[in-house]
């Protein structure tokens, strides 16, 4: 019984670690559906939020679009207010911060 414990917990680690999170499955999970790398879609381009913002605003405003609009000179926001852990809300800044200077 031990053995096939151990079996089976080594099987469902490894399958983990070939999962790991990235910050493009970040992406395709929450916001490829308004976001694109380079072409504008309903939201803007990372590569122009990219240009525009530094980590902490982009972080601060995937946190709290509601109560970050105002601030970045935006008349509204239309974007949804995800509940993003840390590492993935770290690993989307970086992956969007990535984008900053392609076309």
């Amino acid at each position: 019984m031990m053995k096939y414990l151990l079996i089976l917990s080594l099987t469902f680690s490894s399958s983990l670690l070939s999962q790991e999170l990235t910050g493009k499955k970040v992406f395709e999970t929450y916001c490829w559906g308004c976001h694109h790398q380079t072409a504008v879609a309903f939201g803007p381009p990372f590569n122009e939020i990219a240009a525009k913002r530094t980590k902490q605003e982009i972080e601060a405003y995937v946190i709290s679009p509601k109560s970050m609009y105002k601030a970045f000179g935006y008349r509204r926001t239309a974007m949804t207010q995800f509940h993003l852990n840390d590492h993935e809300l770290d690993l989307i800044s970086d992956y969007i911060l990535s984008f900053k200077g392609k076309k």
